[in-house]
């Protein structure tokens, strides 16, 4: 399921695809600036997003085989809530 099903899903039970799209988007908007400011978004009995530290690590490149130090990143992880995960 990508944005625009939701959006089209949303719009079955909202009164028009633009406030569904409205509110699909202003969803989206809010957990990137929480993630942004490393804040975890919870959302119960589905899951959590965090953002996870990446320590620096060498890689290897595989047209060359040379090694290469890749620097720290961060990543976003995703840990679903056992209710979503119990049917599965």
């Amino acid at each position: 399921m990508n944005r625009l099903d939701l959006i089209r899903e949303l719009t079955k039970h909202l009164t028009t695809e633009k406030d569904a799209k409205m509110a699909v988007c202003k969803t989206f908007e809010i957990m990137g600036e929480a993630l942004r400011d490393n804040r975890k978004v919870v959302i119960s009995n589905f899951g959590t997003f965090k953002v996870k530290e990446r320590m620096p690590r060498q890689m290897r490149n595989p047209k060359t085989n040379q090694r290469v130090m890749v620097g720290p990143r961060k990543s976003i992880r995703f840990k679903p809530s056992k209710k979503l995960t119990v049917g599965m």
